[in-house]
C-alpha cells in the first residue's frame, strides 16, 4: 500500500503545501494561450524530443539491405529491425518488452513523478510543436489574446489559415510516417504525392492525420486530464520522497508585488510577487502554487519562468524547483528507498532476461500440423501417419537443414528430411511417420520433429505432435 499523503483545504491553510492531485484543475473553459519562456528544462526538453523526432521522422527512411531496415510487414507477418527479423512466434518477445516499459514508468515516477509527460510523451512533444506554429503564424500570448477576441477579417483569417495549414502538414507527415512503418515508406510516399494511394493505406494515413491534428490541435490539456489513465493513477505511486515540480509556500508566502530593491520581510511579503508567469507558461493552464494537481504533466515550465523572475528580482533560484514533500518539511529527501528499489531490481531482471532471450531465441522454426485422417497402412503393411511441417529461416543468409525425429526408436521419418531455405523464407514440407515396431498398447503417442542447421548443430527448434494407431489386441 502506498503511504497516505494530507490533503489541505486551500481557503483555510494557504501556506501550507499538498502532495495530493486535486481533480479540479480548470475553473473556465477558456483556450489556454502559453506564454514564451526560456531556461534550462526547456533546453533539456527540446533537446530530448528533438532526438525522438529524428528518430521517428528518419529511422523509417534508413535501408537495409534491399529492404527498409524497420518495419513491421504485416503481410509477410514478420518484423524487420535492421540486421534481425521476428515472427509471430517471438511475440512474446514484445510481451516482455511492454512489461519492461511499464516497470520502467513505475521507477522513474516513484522517482521523479511525471517526467515521461513533460519530457517524452508523444502527446506532449506534439503539442508544443502545435503551439510554437501558432506562435509563429499568431504572435506571442498577448497576440494571440487580442486575436481570439478580435471579430473575424483578413489578418484573423490569414493567420488562423496558415495555423491550421501547418498543423495539417505536421499531422500529415506524422500520418505518412507512422503508416510508413507498416508499409515500405517510399511507394507509399511516392503513392500519395501521386493521388494514387490505395483504400487501406490512404484510410491508415488520414486517420493518424486526423488523430494528431485533433489531439495536439485541439484537446491538447484535455487529453492529459480527461484522457489518459496515467493521470488518474500517478498519486498512487508517490511518497514524501517523490521528486515533483513543487511550490515552496513557506518561502513564497505571503505573496504580492513589490518594488526590486524593496526587501520582502520589510512588507511582510514573501519571495512570490504574484506575478502569475508560472501560469502563464503552463501547458494544461493550472497554478503550482495551489499544490501538485492532475493537470500538471511535470514539464517544468513554471521552473523556468520562476527561475527567470527570481534572477529579476534578486532572490534565490527554487522557489519552484524539483523536490519532495520531506523535503519541504524541513526533511532530508530518501533517494533510496525500499519500492524503488524493487521497482529497479525488477526492471534490471526483465532486461537481463530479454536480452538473454534475443541472444538465444532459435534462429529457426518449426511448426507442426497433423492431417485429419487418422492413419493408414503403407505397402509394407505399416502403420502412417501424415504431417505438415512449417520450417522457417529467421537468419539473414541462406541456411540448410536437416529434418528428423527426437528419440525416434520405433518409428521412421519418411520424405523430403533436406531442405534450403533462402533468407527469411517459409516452407510447408509434408512428411510421414511410419510405425516399424510392434503395435503398441496406447492408440496415440507422443511424437518431437526437430530440425537442425546443417553446418551448426546446435541451431535447432523442435515440436511435439500425436501418433495414432490402432492397439494391439
Amino acid at each position: 500500500m502506498s503511504e497516505q499523503i494530507p490533503v489541505r483545504n486551500l481557503e483555510t491553510a494557504p501556506a501550507v503545501h499538498s502532495f495530493t492531485p486535486k481533480v479540479k484543475v480548470k475553473t473556465s473553459d477558456k483556450l489556454i494561450h502559453t506564454r514564451s519562456f526560456t531556461g534550462l528544462f526547456r533546453n533539456l526538453r527540446l533537446s530530448g524530443a528533438g532526438f525522438l523526432f529524428l528518430l521517428f521522422f528518419g529511422t523509417v527512411w534508413i535501408d537495409w539491405g534491399d529492404r527498409q531496415a524497420v518495419l513491421w510487414d504485416l503481410a509477410e507477418s514478420k518484423f524487420h529491425i535492421f540486421g534481425a527479423t521476428f515472427w509471430p512466434q517471438d511475440f512474446i518477445l514484445l510481451s516482455a518488452l511492454l512489461i519492461i516499459a511499464a516497470f520502467g514508468l513505475f521507477a522513474i515516477t516513484v522517482f521523479a513523478g511525471r517526467v515521461w509527460c513533460g519530457y517524452t510523451c508523444p502527446q506532449s512533444s506534439w503539442t508544443w510543436i502545435f503551439m510554437w506554429v501558432e506562435k509563429v503564424t499568431e504572435g506571442e500570448r498577448n497576440q494571440r489574446i487580442k486575436l481570439q477576441a478580435a471579430p473575424w477579417g483578413l489578418n484573423k483569417l490569414l493567420r488562423r489559415s496558415a495555423k491550421h495549414t501547418l498543423w495539417l502538414a505536421i499531422s500529415l507527415l506524422t500520418g505518412l510516417t507512422f503508416v510508413g512503418y507498416f508499409t515500405p515508406i517510399r511507394p507509399l510516399a511516392e503513392e500519395l504525392l501521386t493521388l494514387q494511394m490505395g483504400g487501406v493505406s490512404l484510410f491508415w494515413v488520414l486517420f493518424f492525420t486526423a488523430a494528431t491534428y485533433l489531439n495536439a490541435g485541439w484537446l491538447r490539456e484535455a487529453v492529459c486530464m480527461h484522457m489518459c489513465p496515467y493521470a488518474r493513477f500517478q498519486s498512487v505511486m508517490f511518497d514524501k520522497d517523490t521528486l515533483t515540480i513543487s511550490y515552496d509556500a513557506a518561502r513564497g508566502e505571503n505573496r504580492g508585488p513589490r518594488k526590486r530593491e524593496v526587501k520582502p520581510a520589510d512588507v511582510g511579503l514573501g519571495d512570490c510577487i504574484d506575478c502569475q508567469v508560472c501560469v502563464q507558461v503552463c501547458p494544461t493552464g493550472i497554478d503550482i502554487r495551489d499544490g501538485l494537481q492532475m493537470g500538471c504533466i511535470g514539464c517544468a515550465a513554471c521552473i523556468d519562468a520562476c527561475d527567470s523572475i527570481m534572477d529579476k528580482m534578486g532572490y534565490d533560484r527554487g522557489l519552484i524547483r524539483y523536490t519532495s514533500e520531506r523535503e519541504l518539511q524541513g526533511g532530508k529527501t530518501h533517494l533510496l528507498r525500499p519500492r524503488l528499489i524493487g521497482y529497479t531490481l525488477v526492471l534490471v531482471a526483465m532486461i537481463a532476461a530479454l536480452a538473454w532471450a534475443l541472444v538465444e531465441r532459435p534462429m529457426v522454426s518449426l511448426d507442426v500440423s497433423k492431417d485429419r485422417g487418422l492413419f493408414r497402412e503403407n505397402s509394407q503393411g505399416q502403420i502412417e501417419n501424415i504431417y505438415s511441417l512449417k520450417v522457417i529461416n529467421k537468419t539473414q543468409q541462406r541456411q540448410a537443414y536437416q529434418l528428423s525425429l527426437v528419440d525416434g526408436d520405433g518409428f521412421q521419418l519418411q520424405g523430403n528430411t533436406a531442405l534450403s531455405l533462402a533468407p527469411g523464407e517459409i516452407v510447408d514440407v509434408p512428411v510421414s511417420v511410419a510405425m516399424i515396431a510392434e503395435r503398441p498398447s496406447s492408440s496415440s503417442q507422443t511424437i518431437v520433429f526437430r530440425v537442425t542447421d546443417s553446418d551448426e548443430a546446435a541451431i535447432y527448434s523442435e515440436a511435439k505432435s500425436r501418433f495414432v494407431a490402432p492397439m494391439n489386441r
